[in-house]
């Protein structure tokens, strides 16, 4: 199977998931420090752990697959594969900067129940 090249990648019409723009800012901002701005793209995952069975995660990435579905939002091109497009198709991406530090968060409608206080034995 062939790699594409962010070159390569052709854009979904609609977005699956949605960046705030606070969060686009935020990963542009980090892009830019890191110099990948023009030749990667932010690829969203999810992989298995967590109370859930499943953690997000994200992680620059240049080379996307045929099989990855490619959208632009907010001026930063989105990477997803299609098991994770599966469990955040709907999902909003959002940074929260406050007194208890920044980071990104994920609103996903997709998942049933949270982890909560004595939700499930790996939570303290």
């Amino acid at each position: 199977m062939a790699v594409a090249t962010m070159e390569e990648t052709t854009l979904v019409a609609t977005a699956p998931v949605t960046l705030t723009q606070l969060a686009a800012d935020k990963l542009i901002e980090i892009m830019d420090e890191k110099g990948v701005r023009n030749t990667h793209a932010l690829r969203v995952f999810v992989s298995g752990g967590g109370c859930s069975g499943l953690q997000y995660g994200m992680a620059f990435d240049d080379k996307p697959r045929d099989v990855d579905t490619v959208f632009e939002q907010c001026g930063l091109r989105v990477v997803i594969d299609p098991q994770t497009l599966g469990y955040m198709s709907g999902a909003s991406i959002d940074y929260v900067d406050n007194v208890m530090g920044g980071g990104f968060h994920i609103e996903n409608p997709n998942v049933v129940s949270s982890c909560g206080a004595g939700g499930c034995s790996s939570c303290g």
